[in-house]
């Protein structure tokens, strides 16, 4: 499996052949080291509605002429726009041509503002990607909470992306005990130094993590990790 990090919460997951990218806000990021034409994918999974990981689902879907999968709403509202779609729920799994996605719970909100109206695209979400043999884990965004515990003590996870930005999610403190909870073999943080009031020494939570036992990568934008 192969972990590309693009900035915020956009990561794209490969194995055997296959490429989803997870929130694909890649237009007005402006850590981004791709643009949305350039992504090549079989998939795009969102974990909530918010406009910095919706981005450009939609876009990337109909170019790739691929699902977009989401919660139920968030689902609905790309078909909407002319996306292809395909809607789950919490707790949920499916398997698709060549990997399985499950949805976990994620403590946050999820809305998209639409000509000046806020509407509500489902329950937020995390995200069990399981490809190549290897399980992949996207917290999306989201405080920490008890049942990550069973996350980690239900699913053997090669690799987890964890918020650490603080204010709008989980913030290193909070993210270092979610990582132990997880039991997943590596740790990136995602979420952070994206903007202001989010700024975070990902490298600096990572030397926590090693600490703890636990293998830690502050991806750059742009980096990869192959595992």
């Amino acid at each position: 499996m192969k972990i590309t990090y693009y900035g915020h919460s956009v990561v794209l997951v490969e194995a055997e052949g296959k490429r989803i990218i997870i929130d694909p806000f890649l237009t007005g990021n402006p850590k981004a080291t791709v643009q949305a034409e350039d992504i090549q994918v079989d998939a795009v999974l969102l974990t909530h509605g918010h406009a910095d990981h919706f981005g450009d689902a939609v876009e990337i879907a109909k170019r790739n002429d691929c699902p977009v999968i989401a919660v139920a709403e968030l689902a609905d509202y790309c078909s909407s726009l002319g996306a292809k779609a395909h809607g789950m729920n919490l707790g949920g799994g499916h398997q698709f041509d060549g990997f399985h996605v499950k949805f976990t719970l994620a403590f946050h909100s999820s809305s998209l503002t639409v000509d000046g109206q806020t509407i509500y695209m489902g329950e937020p979400a995390g995200i069990l990607l399981t490809m190549g043999g290897k399980t992949f884990f996207h917290a999306g965004d989201t405080g920490l909470f008890g049942d990550m515990r069973l996350i980690g003590e239900t699913n053997s996870i090669d690799a987890a992306v964890l918020p650490i930005g603080d204010g709008y999610t989980m913030g290193p403190e909070d993210a270092l005990l979610a990582a132990k909870w997880l039991r997943a073999s590596r740790v990136i943080p995602i979420h952070y130094n994206t903007f202001p009031g989010i700024e975070q020494d990902g490298d600096a939570f990572c030397d926590r993590l090693h600490k703890e036992g636990i293998e830690g990568k502050a991806l750059k934008p742009g980096e990869s990790l192959e595992f």
